[in-house]
């Protein structure tokens, strides 16, 4: 059971993000690996990619959130 739980809380930061009133936050991809929950994808902002990132930091539980989402205008 403990193999799965890290899928449930990747599951539950990319519904976070899709229900999003940001667009470009619901875009963006969530995987978990290991003891890191990953963003990744593209916004116009630091600001958006700030937000993504305290988004999942809720649901992240005891993952790392690693953001690797880029910025570009």
């Amino acid at each position: 059971m403990e193999s799965t739980y890290p899928q449930q809380i990747a599951t539950a930061a990319y519904e976070v993000l899709s229900r999003s009133s940001v667009a470009e936050l619901r875009n963006l991809r969530v995987d978990e690996s290991g003891s890191e929950l990953k963003l990744s994808g593209r916004v116009r902002s630091f600001y958006h990619k700030q937000l993504a990132q305290e988004s999942v930091r809720n649901v992240a539980g005891g993952l790392r959130v690693i953001n690797s989402v880029d910025v570009s205008r």
